[in-house]
């Protein structure tokens, strides 16, 4: 992977990770927190829609495509995602969700697309992927028997999540790849196209809504500029490099957000924490070779 890719992909893991500590708890609030998401992050970022080139492409009905199927899908991930933190485990769903993504999108890179990870660089994914899912599943072993002896549906809607994940990787990539699109006009385009379905999401719950940006709107501020900004440095980097190496990179959040729990909020089980994130480390360097 070249520096410059590498380097963004870091940066949004680690804008990732900032929101996600930042918004630590009200992301929990559901909709209402989905609503305010894309409504100010569409609010913060569509002023810097022409510093950024433009749209990046004179073909509007190839960007208004582009941006209504990655809005569909991102809707779907994120529907997909909720009604797994209430069936099943969170750190089952999480950690389930997150392996499978990118080892879907490695998979579909390599399948589909035609692109060529060397061997190094694949026991880099591996390692990151393995990490990741061993961060997630650290307190899965405190499950009871009972539990499980049957099928968990954290695993279940983790999968599902994963592969809604590996379908809207592929296709913002195949995106803004094929029609040289901006990666920041893009998700503006998303976030907008987003907001008519969380609104059909919050009927009836606007005094939710309402109360929430009113308490929270520090956080929600903060997750508008840091959220959309991770993924357009993701977007960035898939235009100079293989999505088989950014789609496992980007998971370098989830380990800066384990080790905020382990020395901040002092989480349970430190030491496998640690090694989990240690492997991701080994997986890092090897992409970065």
């Amino acid at each position: 992977m070249s520096p410059l890719a590498f380097a963004l992909v870091i940066a949004a893991a680690v804008t990732h990770a900032g929101w996600n500590v930042i918004a630590h708890g009200v992301s929990r609030a559901g909709m209402p927190f989905l609503w305010w998401g894309a409504v100010g992050g569409t609010a913060v970022w569509i002023g810097v829609i022409p510093f950024t080139g433009g749209l990046g492409t004179d073909d509007v009905l190839a960007f208004l495509l582009g941006v209504g199927v990655s809005a569909v899908m991102h809707v779907v991930y994120m529907a997909v995602l909720q009604r797994g933190y209430r069936e099943g485990n969170l750190s089952t769903v999480y950690a389930t969700a997150r392996g499978t993504g990118p080892f879907l999108s490695v998979l579909v890179a390599v399948l589909l697309l035609g692109e060529r990870p060397s061997e190094i660089a694949l026991i880099g994914v591996a390692a990151i992927i393995l990490g990741v899912v061993a961060i997630g599943l650290v307190d899965r072993g405190r499950s009871s028997a009972s539990s499980r002896r049957r099928i968990d549906p954290g695993l279940v809607f983790g999968l599902l999540t994963g592969v809604a994940i590996a379908v809207y990787t592929i296709w913002d990539a195949n995106a803004v790849r094929t029609w040289s699109l901006s990666p920041v006009a893009f998700m503006v385009g998303t976030m907008l196209l987003e907001i008519p379905f969380y609104s059909i999401g919050v009927r009836g719950r606007w005094g939710a809504v309402w109360t929430l940006g009113r308490t929270q709107w520090r956080r929600i501020v903060a997750f508008s500029i840091l959220s959309p900004l991770s993924y357009i440095l993701v977007l960035t980097a898939i235009q100079i490099a293989p999505v088989a190496l950014v789609a496992p990179l980007r998971e370098v959040s989830v380990v800066l957000v384990s080790l905020f729990g382990v020395f901040v909020l002092k989480e349970s089980r430190p030491g496998w924490r640690i090694a989990a994130s240690a492997v991701v480390a080994a997986g890092i360097v090897l992409l970065a070779l």
